[in-house]
């Protein structure tokens, strides 16, 4: 299993995902000095879990659903999570 199914799976343990996009932005960190090999991630979340969570607590949420990842062989995490509703705005 792939990174990107890896984490799929684990927030799907903690939500309901509508939409699901993860970018692996690793490649732009790779010749920086302080390159340690871990994954640079920004991902996009739509659930109506998220509906009228407070962003600190949607995000809380995602790195509980990552746990030993987040430890472990992500180095870097972007994320921007939307309810239903939300996302349709975006749109």
């Amino acid at each position: 299993m792939n990174a990107e199914e890896t984490i799929k799976n684990k927030l799907s343990e903690y939500l309901d995902l509508i939409h699901f996009d993860i970018r692996d932005k690793t490649g732009k960190h790779i010749h920086h000095r302080s390159f340690d090999g871990g994954l640079h991630l920004s991902i996009t979340l739509v659930s109506d879990g998220f509906k009228d969570m407070p962003l600190l607590d949607r995000h809380q949420l995602v790195y509980k659903a990552l746990g030993t990842l987040i430890k472990n062989e992500i180095h870097a995490l972007s994320m921007k999570t939307y309810s239903a509703e939300e996302w349709k705005q975006q749109c």
